[in-house]
């Protein structure tokens, strides 16, 4: 860990006598990155120490945009609750599920509400409607995340399954070259760093959802967003308890419009 700067009372206390007070030396950008990643390493190092577990992480991308607001937004997050409440019922879940969740809003922008986190100890975010939806943005950063965590887990020595992205949203993505970003996750799904999940709520763009996954986009019925988050916490028990690579079978999706 790296050590605090010394306070001016500590610089005057260890100058010696007769010697001419120095300008201190403040460390560059360089070193500066390079604590904080010392750091974020010794601090995953002690979370994965009290829980070696393997792991199943999952990353919520959820539109907050304008279009959201009134009972879409409120359903929504009703859903979040019910999710940390499901997740929390499994012991084993509990401790081998992690989750982060990014919002997509405000002006173009996309943010992580809640960063990486073992399931026992998630608590769900309040997601705000307002602004735009910079879906392409948000899935970016959610490939980016994965990546990181996949990473540190390798690090660790913490073995895990196969990643999550759930994407939900009522409209379609507005911030430029958003198409060379659903590639990207296209790409990645071909090469089995993940598993992509749309969902298209209400009057979503259903053609534009479809391009970020190989998988098609699931219609949300109505707003029912407690069972889909229902669902999605006993697919992720099912998951978390299977060895990486197996296949499993998930529950039925009966929160979906089903063409016949």
């Amino acid at each position: 860990m790296s050590r605090a700067w010394p306070n001016a009372s500590t610089a005057t206390a260890n100058r010696r006598p007769g010697h001419a007070s120095t300008a201190p030396t403040h460390p560059n950008r360089a070193t500066i990155r390079a604590r904080a990643n010392d750091e974020r390493l010794l601090n995953s190092r002690l979370a994965f120490s009290d829980n070696t577990n393997q792991r199943t992480p999952c990353v919520l991308v959820l539109d907050g945009s304008t279009s959201m607001l009134g009972p879409a937004i409120d359903q929504l997050n009703a859903g979040l609750k019910t999710l940390e409440r499901e997740l929390k019922k499994d012991p084993t879940t509990a401790l081998r599920v992690q989750l982060l969740i990014i919002r997509v809003g405000g002006y173009d922008k996309a943010e992580v509400v809640s960063d990486w986190v073992d399931a026992i100890d998630f608590h769900a975010p309040t997601i705000e409607a307002n602004g735009t939806t910079p879906l392409g943005k948000a899935m970016d950063l959610a490939l980016d995340k994965v990546a990181e965590q996949k990473a540190r887990y390798d690090a660790n020595g913490i073995s895990s399954t196969r990643p999550w992205i759930m994407m939900i949203s009522d409209g379609a993505p507005n911030d430029h070259g958003w198409q060379k970003i659903a590639a990207r996750c296209r790409d990645a799904e071909r090469a089995k760093q993940v598993a992509i999940f749309p969902i298209g709520v209400e009057h979503a763009d259903f053609e534009a959802l479809d391009l970020f996954s190989n998988n098609r986009p699931k219609h949300l019925a109505g707003l029912q967003f407690n069972e889909l988050f229902v669902w999605l916490s006993r697919s992720m028990s099912s998951v978390s308890t299977a060895a990486p690579g197996q296949q499993v079978q998930l529950p039925a999706a009966d929160w979906a419009v089903v063409e016949v």
